[in-house]
């Protein structure tokens, strides 16, 4: 079995469309855009996709809802945390080596708790 895809919600399309395609700008995932309610990055064997809620109440942030991303190695992880944190995001966790993984937490501009690892 294989996850596949994983949603966050938002509250605005636009911010969080500039903050996941510069934060996934190396990845090389493709950004589509199927309608206003929801952006998509896919890639082989991966899908990942901001949404405004199908009920049309705001987006809140889950508690204890994380998604993680294994970026590769701890270079890259450092790199990404920054520039999460400079595309606005809050940290989370500072990147680090927390038991067998070197990984690093941030929030995205709706609240939604991000984990990059290697």
């Amino acid at each position: 079995m294989k996850m596949n895809y994983f949603v966050v919600g938002t509250n605005d399309m636009e911010a969080a469309k500039t903050f996941y395609s510069a934060l996934f700008d190396q990845s090389g995932l493709q950004c589509l855009s199927p309608s206003d309610r929801m952006t998509y990055w896919v890639g082989e064997d991966f899908a990942f996709a901001a949404a405004k809620p199908f009920d049309e109440n705001p987006a809140t942030v889950g508690n204890g809802m994380m998604v993680g991303f294994s970026v590769g190695g701890a270079e890259e992880v450092t790199r990404m945390h920054a520039l999460a944190i400079d595309l606005g995001g809050t940290c989370e966790g500072k990147p680090g080596q927390r038991g067998p993984r070197f990984s690093a937490y941030v929030r995205d501009l709706d609240g939604n708790k991000l984990c990059l690892s290697d």
